[in-house]
């Protein structure tokens, strides 16, 4: 008997705890669905994979019931019946929206609804029928649906169109290989039309300065007159960077790519007050911006910087007209210089060292002659 009644404790025991381990599934299933619910019919047009009964459903976000039944219609064979069961205080109305989502990396599906206005009607029951609840055409697709759609209408439209992407594709091949025979042909238009924008040249250019000149002898008193030196004007062909070249008369031209280091009118305007300063007159020499109140204008007028190769021995060419005036504009004195220098070639190294020796000689007599009429 003791040997029975043991036996009978331990399946209770087991018995009970199976029951109680049955409970806490259920409400942990369950759990946060408690109270009166009720029940709403849902309709979607298309498949929804993983739906399965038990499913979630949430409102909002929150929790509110589960899925009690899925059903094909038989009345519609693309309609697909959904039964739900959620809380009754849910505040469903007639325009509140359906959908499916998928969960976690696995993809699980549940039922989701949102939104609804307040003053929306409340769904009511027809024929004995819970409430209905249509879902839009487009909830229940996830992406692997819509993909599939994708790639169906992608293949209908190829095999509408399949001669006309063959004759593209003949069309491409016959104009690769027209490309291919002619490519030598091709390469001259192209460098034909990299020289006509100037995009030919690849090489770096050079920039060359002009040295002013450099030794004097002091003045013998100190200077009573302020002198601006007004920046050069110049013709427009002139008006350049660039080392230019005279092979014939009124025929100009740039010597490849090498440059002065500024525009000629203003690099002028520089190495002629630089010759002044070099000649002991730093103080009373400015420049236009610097000397509107000075009492002296240098005007200089740019005739020609250039080298002359229509001769048998190019030389450098260096001619301007100064015009001295003082502070009521009266012409103190004018003067035409001009200075010339053999050049041994007519690279532009030789061109930029024998205009520089041009200039330094007129700027020599320019400063001389314009003390001159200054003391």
């Amino acid at each position: 008997m003791e040997f029975k009644a043991r036996y009978q404790l331990i399946g209770g025991f087991t018995l009970a705890v199976l029951a109680l381990l049955a409970v806490f599934v259920y409400w942990l299933n369950n759990g946060t669905v408690q109270g009166e619910q009720r029940l709403y019919r849902l309709h979607f047009e298309r498949p929804v994979s993983g739906l399965l009964a038990g499913a979630k459903v949430f409102f909002n976000g929150l929790r509110v019931g589960e899925v009690r039944d899925i059903a094909l219609d038989p009345r519609h064979p693309g309609r697909l019946n959904v039964t739900i069961r959620i809380k009754k205080d849910t505040p469903v109305r007639a325009d509140t929206m359906v959908g499916v989502e998928y969960q976690g990396l696995t993809g699980v599906a549940a039922i989701s609804l949102a939104g609804g206005k307040a003053d929306a009607p409340v769904l009511k029951a027809e024929g004995g029928e819970p409430p209905l609840l249509p879902a839009g055409s487009a909830n229940g697709n996830n992406w692997t649906w819509s993909a599939n759609q994708v790639l169906t209408r992608l293949d209908e439209i190829l095999a509408d169109n399949e001669k006309p992407f063959h004759e593209i594709i003949d069309n491409l091949a016959t104009f690769s290989a027209v490309l291919s025979r002619n490519k030598d042909r091709l390469d001259g238009i192209l460098a034909g039309l990299e020289k006509m924008t100037g995009g030919a040249g690849k090489t770096t250019a050079i920039i060359y300065d002009l040295l002013p000149p450099q030794k004097f002898s002091p003045p013998l008193q100190k200077p009573s007159w302020r002198l601006v030196i007004v920046e050069p004007t110049v013709a427009l062909a002139l008006n350049t960077d660039k080392l230019q070249v005279r092979a014939d008369k009124g025929e100009t031209m740039a010597l490849g790519t090498a440059r002065w280091t500024d525009n000629l009118p203003n690099l002028l305007q520089e190495k002629i007050i630089q010759s002044f300063e070099n000649a002991g007159y730093a103080a009373e020499v400015l420049r236009s911006i610097e000397g509107l109140d000075s009492d002296n204008r240098l005007l200089i007028d740019i005739r020609a910087f250039h080298l002359d190769t229509g001769r048998p021995q190019a030389e450098a060419v260096v001619e301007f007209v100064a015009k001295l005036l003082d502070a009521n504009g009266k012409v103190l004195g004018a003067r035409l210089f001009k200075s010339t220098t053999p050049a041994a070639r007519t690279d532009a190294k030789s061109t930029a060292t024998a205009l520089g020796q041009a200039f330094a000689r007129a700027a020599r007599e320019l400063i001389g002659w314009s003390v001159a009429l200054l003391s």
